[in-house]
């Protein structure tokens, strides 16, 4: 039985040592054969042990050379993310790499990544630092989970630069017409399917295949697989799009991929020829992602809740509907120019001298007055 609290005590012959240390219960067989004091002075030593076993005294702490990190991280990503994603980790890798070369995890202190954080923003590049330190930050939590590292995430101690809300840019009805007039199909297509049903260009329109276009019952679906949300979602075909897929579907015949290649193969990029039909209609600043932007601030000004153009858009928060729930300026005006409209004009006003009044608005006006 233990005594003075020491948490050690014999059976049969046989001395143990029990006690508990930040919730967690320690029981050790000390000795047989052996008087008390000797049991005593071998529980002090196990509970040095254990003290400095988990301060990482006497003992090797887990760590990696970046660049084996890196592999490891690679490997996970290119198994559980979907290819974009796997490029975009490779390319704010690849600066990571350069600056931390020879280094190990451990080495990475909050100081040396601050240090990588002001020198890209002094290079011209502090929007992409946030997207590298937050690379840097996943890799962390990657080898901390799977016990290839040992210790704290150094990026949680560095701020990232604040950025900036740029001005979403969205195409007006008369920029629409001119990018359709300037596009040959199945570009123009594609174009309607980003402004009426919000699919992003590359990852969901042009993997969609027929089997999800519905004409009949005027039903576009994004399957999990391609959408960013990896959830499906449905779209509802309005008049302008329905009529564009059934004229392609009667020029394309009956291949697998809505928008294909003369022998079949799907589109992989369309960015230089959109450019293209951007130049020649005399549009900047203009990227196949402002089409999805025109979808949804058309949505909003059209009055339809945020709940339901998450829905339509498959944004997983609602936050960032919001940011592209944006209004016009015209939009905004038009709704201004509704109070003037909605109220008379003349009602609280002061008349003109020499202009008469009506017995009901000379009432108002002595009212005023008084």
């Amino acid at each position: 039985m233990a005594r003075r609290g020491d948490g050690i005590y014999l059976r049969r012959r046989t001395w143990w040592l029990d006690f508990m240390h930040q919730g967690k219960r320690h029981y050790i067989r000390l000795g047989k054969n052996i008087n008390r004091t000797a049991a005593g002075e071998l529980a002090r030593v196990q509970r040095a042990a254990i003290l400095k076993g988990e301060a990482g005294i006497g003992r090797k702490r887990r760590d990696l050379p970046f660049e084996k990190a890196k592999e490891e991280f690679l490997a996970w990503a290119e198994a559980n993310k979907r290819p974009k994603t796997m490029q975009g980790y490779r390319q704010c890798l690849k600066p990571l790499a350069q600056a931390f070369a020879g280094k190990r995890l451990g080495e990475l202190h909050p100081f040396a990544i601050e240090r990588y954080r002001r020198g890209r923003v002094e290079a011209g590049a502090p929007i992409a630092s946030n997207r590298e330190l937050a690379v840097l930050k996943a890799l962390f939590n990657r080898c901390l989970e799977w016990g290839k590292y040992e210790g704290e995430n150094p990026v949680r101690r560095v701020k990232l630069r604040k950025e900036p809300r740029r001005r979403l840019r969205y195409l007006e009805p008369e920029e629409e017409a001119a990018l359709l007039a300037a596009a040959a199909e199945p570009l123009r297509t594609m174009i309607l399917v980003g402004i009426h049903a919000g699919l992003r260009l590359r990852s969901e329109a042009l993997t969609l295949r027929w089997a999800d276009v519905d004409l009949r019952r005027r039903l576009l679906t994004v399957q999990a697989a391609y959408a960013k949300s990896g959830q499906t979602r449905s779209v509802n075909l309005n008049a302008p799009l329905r009529d564009a897929l059934g004229r392609l579907r009667m020029q394309d015949g009956a291949g697998e991929f809505v928008f294909s290649r003369r022998d079949g193969s799907p589109y992989r990029s369309v960015r230089t020829a959109f450019a293209t039909a951007c130049r020649r209609a005399g549009l900047k600043e203009v990227t196949p992602h402002v089409l999805r932007h025109t979808f949804a601030s058309r949505l909003a000004m059209a009055g339809v809740d945020l709940r339901t153009l998450q829905e339509l858009g498959g944004w997983t928060e609602l936050e960032m509907v919001q940011r592209y729930a944006h209004l016009s300026p015209s939009h905004k005006a038009e709704a201004v120019e509704r109070i003037a409209r909605a109220n008379s004009p003349t009602l609280f006003t002061t008349p003109l001298p020499g202009v008469a009044l009506s017995p009901r608005k000379a009432g108002v006006a002595q009212w005023q007055s008084s």
